[in-house]
């Protein structure tokens, strides 16, 4: 069967396929954000405390050094829990916070000791203030993250950059140099305070896009669960109302001897054959789907959502049993790449092949495919199974998701 090879290997090719192509797109977001604010770790080790090495003798560079990794592993940890706090993963991490401020202090009367007691020298001099000012930039950008108020934030840098002007003076510095190194202290917290609250603020904007999206799904499915309801109560209704006044009249009728009764059973009788006849077409009309306005309406929903969706063939002049198999086919196809996965194009085509007709439906966002054991496949083989079809569904590379089914042209005959 063609296609059939392709796709049986597909759970295999799938299956090697790296951890960051399964993640969702607020997972991959989420992803990228925490190890930025890990990077921020090696970035400030870098800029801060490796410099240390070449302006200071040995002993003492060795232990602000140290201090330096410890106070970026502790900013780093800082970042990850407060990140997990604001997902509402855990509880605001105040602890952390009192031990980032006690790590920076320390790291701080590090610094200005060794320029007051240490080893003399302008490099000692400026290595120890680059350390001590780098240490408030990254606490005072770090600790914006896990606080809730903003003003409280923009309070937090503004203290920090305080406290840069007053340890200046031990420094070493002049008022005009305390004041130079509070500004940028101030400007160097703030723009890695405005970085962490944004960069949340994007993470919480994607995972409630994603929420919405699958609410968006759900909703839809009660809409037609309504119109389905709505259109059974439309007909049983009315026609069960004049059942029961039939029945009645009936009823009084018979009491009386009246012959009457009789012709008000035998209209109450009809009345509910055409109940069963049109509650039958309003069930065909729920469970039957037109493929040419299935092929329509997907490409429209998949083209709405952003991305391209591509739809080659021609579904006129097949029988209307394969066309509704075949409709459902597309409409379950089109639910689970809005709802499994993360595509940026798809591909639908129908293909008509020596008495057969087939349909493929590719996608290039296989992130949460699960391959062939989805109920929604098992269903949509159940259908094709009534008129003789068959479906295959897996990956058939590097997150490309192919579904195809197929089903001969023979079908309505065989079903009819």
């Amino acid at each position: 069967m063609r296609g059939s090879g392709e796709v049986g290997g597909a759970g295999r090719v799938g299956g090697s396929g790296g951890w960051w192509r399964r993640k969702s797109t607020p997972a991959k977001v989420e992803t990228y954000t925490r190890w930025s604010f890990h990077f921020f770790a090696l970035i400030e080790v870098a800029a801060i405390g490796l410099p240390v090495l070449g302006q200071m003798p040995g002993a003492p560079a060795a232990w602000l050094l140290a201090l330096v990794c410890a106070h970026a592993l502790v900013c780093a940890v800082t970042a990850s829990r407060a990140l997990d706090w604001t997902r509402g993963r855990r509880e605001q991490p105040v602890r952390m916070l009192w031990v980032l401020g006690a790590v920076t202090m320390l790291v701080a009367c590090v610094t200005i000791g060794i320029a007051e007691r240490g080893p003399g020298g302008d490099d000692v001099d400026a290595a120890a203030a680059s350390v001590f000012a780098g240490v408030l930039v990254f606490a005072g950008g770090t600790g914006a993250l896990a606080i809730r108020r903003r003003r409280r934030a923009a309070a937090s840098v503004c203290g920090f950059a305080a406290g840069a002007v007053i340890g200046g003076f031990p420094l070493g510095m002049a008022l005009p140099g305390a004041l130079a190194l509070g500004f940028g202290v101030l400007v160097g917290a703030a723009f890695l305070a405005f970085t962490s609250v944004f960069s949340v603020w994007l993470l919480d904007a994607v995972y409630e896009l994603d929420v919405a999206r699958e609410t968006r799904a759900r909703l839809a499915v009660a809409e037609e669960r309504l119109r389905f309801g709505r259109d059974l109560h439309d007909v049983v209704g009315r026609n069960l109302a004049v059942i029961a006044l039939k029945s009645e009249l009936a009823v009084q009728l018979a009491r009386r001897g009246r012959d009457e009764a009789v012709d008000q059973m035998t209209e109450v009788q009809r009345i509910a054959h055409e109940t069963q006849r049109e509650v039958r077409d309003v069930v065909r009309g729920y469970r039957e789907a037109d493929l040419r306005a299935e092929l329509a309406g997907a490409q429209g929903v998949l083209t709405a959502a952003g991305i391209d969706c591509q739809v080659t063939g021609e579904s006129a002049g097949l029988p209307a049993e394969v066309q509704s198999a075949l409709g459902w086919v597309v409409r379950e196809a089109t639910t689970n790449v809005l709802r499994h996965g993360d595509p940026q194009q798809c591909t639908v085509t129908v293909l008509m092949e020596q008495e057969r007709v087939v349909l493929t439906v590719e996608n290039d966002g296989a992130l949460r495919a699960t391959g062939t054991g989805g109920s929604g496949l098992a269903g949509l083989r159940e259908r094709l199974a009534a008129v003789a079809g068959t479906l295959e569904a897996g990956r058939v590379r590097e997150g490309v998701f192919r579904l195809v089914a197929e089903v001969p042209l023979t079908a309505g005959e065989a079903v009819s």
